[in-house]
């Protein structure tokens, strides 16, 4: 399923509005570079972080193998982890095996090419739903500018965004942007946040994307999988 509302396109949803605030609490502390940064950077964009984020490491996980892909390239299978204490589940290549990583609740690298990448982060908040933030396209634009601000990143550009219902109805919004970084040259990046029992959940997808290997239609069609995936149990 393809993200909607490309940037570019005339608006068709209501117009962004910002959530009311009353209080300003201070930034969270910053998190580890580059593992999960999408995430990361969401979260210093976000201004209503409960408490200094307590991210333990998930463990639970659970088969749930689907193949992925056609033609001559190689297959990449897709099992299903789930993480009960911290109430997030997604698909994720079987082959990319999970690794610690401070900051991440869980991080899944492709062997052998780990800034390929599948970072989850949960942290408390003081929201009852994304949706009292802003809408997707102002998220977007509030990670753009924390990603452009970075010393290393010398182009960021929002290719769409978009938003879906998740489990019980729950709002999911979803952004695609293109990072040309010093630190791992051109990259896609497929992030998914959304706001549970005052929990924000960030999903951010990292792969190469250079000119002289572009992003291949089969493995965009497993990222995207894996972003439209993502949900809370």
């Amino acid at each position: 399923m393809p993200l909607v509302g490309a940037v570019g396109c005339p608006c068709r949803g209501p117009p962004l509005k910002l959530a009311r605030r009353t209080q300003h609490p201070p930034p969270p502390p910053p998190l580890t570079r580059r593992a999960v940064s999408a995430a990361s950077l969401l979260l210093t964009a976000i201004p209503f972080l409960a408490s200094s984020p307590q991210l333990p490491v998930a463990f639970a996980s659970e088969t749930e193998a689907e193949a992925v892909g056609g033609g001559s390239a190689a297959v990449l299978e897709l099992e299903r982890y789930t993480d009960q204490d911290q109430g997030f589940t997604l698909l994720k290549p079987a082959s990319w095996p999970k690794v610690e990583k401070a900051g991440a609740t869980a991080l899944f690298q492709q062997e052998g090419k780990g800034s390929n990448n599948i970072g989850v982060v949960v942290s408390p908040v003081r929201l009852s739903s994304l949706t009292d933030f802003g809408m997707p396209q102002f998220v977007a634009d509030r990670l753009l500018q924390a990603e452009k601000k970075k010393e290393s990143t010398k182009s960021a550009e929002v290719i769409s965004t978009g938003e879906r219902s998740g489990h019980d109805g729950l709002t999911v919004y979803e952004i695609e942007y293109s990072l040309d970084s010093t630190r791992g040259g051109m990259k896609r990046i497929f992030t998914a946040a959304f706001v549970a029992s005052r929990k924000l959940y960030l999903l951010n997808v990292a792969h190469s994307d250079t000119e002289e290997k572009p992003l291949d239609k089969q493995t965009r069609l497993v990222l995207e999988k894996v972003l439209h995936s993502f949900d809370n149990v």
